[in-house]
């Protein structure tokens, strides 16, 4: 018996009750790495989403005119029963993402925080005066104050279903907007789980529902009119194409990339082999902010790249249940496979096999831990996202040629910076194009309330509390 079965749910949640069963379909959900069916969840039809969409029409009408302090305490009720669950949700995110326990545990515990930041920031979250004593406003006083848009229409990922979830959940229940959400084919179950303890925790009907649904389905609520804002985490394909579809409402986009790490002559180089050989394969690398693309000093590369082979080679890939292990399977075969192809593509073409290279255990999609170096920039494990336990190792001569390289890439979310010279960290600041800049750590460190987003094919907004309440409200000006 596993510690998450009271969490199971197989089918959605619409209106706080489950839909009635009809002949669409089921999502069997897998046990990544013992291939087990976890629980075969019911897909939802047409009509089934039409009645989602107009209960969380229905949510939203509610959720408006509730005060802060009410919906404050709904976000504090939540918290307190996903407290209770942590072992059972850490449980279920080790089983149906494969992640390893010691991160899923780090998730659950980040799901609480992002929950808390939500409800810190209720309170002091809304408009601002506006200065209005010259020209033609002389005598006039102005403020804003910001108004939730409407229904949120969320579709999160795989390799976080419980935080990336959070992170537009909390948000949007504080701001008084209902949330629509449709979590990957692969993680369903955690979504569900959350949606059971939003209901225990008294959420308004409507106020979020989950919806099981084929790509046909879950079409209608990106295009529908009445949905007022699109929030997307997931692969930069999908997500761009989303937004050509869904019309006139806004749009959040969180997207991947093939995040970079500068290494310069001054930088502590064991603390950097440590933290890249982590940032690079934690997870299998399963993290839109891994580090896929190593840029060292020529000065230092042969020094540096031994100290990250010998880190790299003491990381313990295997069942994500014991807590020893770092790196646990792939998602699928299809990524397996695909992932093994690009590497063969590289070594192919030139580049030069350092570790790794090959699969592990094809019966529990594990794959090894590889890196690779003197990579041609137009291979795939370098200018695509790998979403794998790969990265390539490159050298520089100028910091400013480093610079060049990391921007060289249709990708801008995060990068890593290793130096100690106070100019350069100026100079990379200034010049890196992505959406935040890591001094002396990897491009994967993330805090729940920092703004986080890309630019380029990385996407579209911010996330991190505050802002994703930002991005969920529009302000409104009163003059008198």
């Amino acid at each position: 018996m596993h510690s998450f079965e009271s969490l199971i749910q197989v089918a959605s949640l619409i209106h706080n009750t489950e839909p009635e069963s009809r002949t669409q379909g089921e999502l069997p959900v897998l046990d990544k790495y013992t291939g087990e069916i976890l629980a075969s969840v019911d897909y939802i039809d047409k009509v089934q989403m039409e009645e989602a969409i107009e209960s969380s029409l229905a949510g939203f009408e509610v959720l408006r005119k509730m005060t802060t302090g009410e919906r404050r305490n709904l976000l504090k009720n939540f918290y307190s029963l996903i407290q209770k669950n942590k072992q059972a949700l850490t449980d279920l995110v080790v089983a149906e993402a494969g992640k390893p326990i010691g991160y899923a545990a780090v998730e659950v515990e980040r799901t609480l925080s992002t929950l808390e930041h939500s409800i810190e920031h209720i309170r002091t979250f809304g408009g601002e005066q506006v200065p209005m004593d010259f020209d033609g406003g002389v005598g006039k006083s102005a403020m804003t104050k910001r108004f939730p848009k409407g229904v949120i229409a969320c579709i999160s990922p795989f390799n976080f279903p419980l935080n990336l979830a959070m992170h537009k959940i909390a948000p949007a229940i504080a701001v008084g907007c209902s949330v629509l959400l449709k979590p990957s084919p692969y993680t369903p179950l955690t979504a569900l789980a959350l949606a059971n303890l939003a209901v225990e925790a008294g959420f308004p009907a409507g106020a979020f529902n989950v919806v099981i649904a084929e790509n046909e389905v879950s079409q209608m609520m990106i295009e529908d009119e009445r949905i007022a804002h699109l929030s997307f985490t997931g692969s930069p394909s999908v997500g761009w194409m989303l937004k050509n579809i869904c019309g006139k409402k806004s749009v959040t986009l969180e997207l991947g990339g093939n995040a970079a790490v500068i290494v310069d002559e001054t930088a502590d180089l064991q603390q950097a082999a440590e933290l890249v050989a982590n940032g690079a394969y934690l997870f299998a690398g399963q993290i839109c902010i891994s580090t896929q693309r190593i840029l060292v000093a020529s000065s230092v590369y042969d020094d540096f790249k031994d100290r990250l082979i010998v880190a790299m080679e003491k990381i313990k890939v295997g069942d994500p249940r014991k807590a020893e292990n770092t790196v646990g399977p792939l998602i699928d075969k299809v990524h397996f496979q695909r992932i093994n192809s690009w590497v063969k593509e590289a070594i192919s073409n030139g580049a030069h096999l350092l570790s790794g290279g090959k699969p592990l255990d094809e019966n529990h999609n594990l794959y090894q831990p590889t890196l690779l170096e003197n990579v041609n920039r137009e291979q795939k494990v370098c200018c695509e996202e790998v979403f794998g336990p790969v990265a390539v190792l490159n050298r520089f001569q100028t910091f400013q040629e480093a610079i060049d390289e990391v921007n060289n890439s249709r990708f801008g979310l995060q990068a890593g910076v290793f130096t100690n010279d106070i100019g350069r960290m100026k100079a990379a600041f200034e010049a890196l194009e992505v959406g935040g800049v890591m001094i002396n750590n990897v491009p994967g460190f993330r805090i729940d309330h920092m703004p986080y987003g890309g630019i380029k094919d990385s996407g579209l907004g911010r996330e991190g509390t505050r802002y994703v309440m930002e991005e969920f409200t529009e302000p409104r000006l009163l003059i008198f």
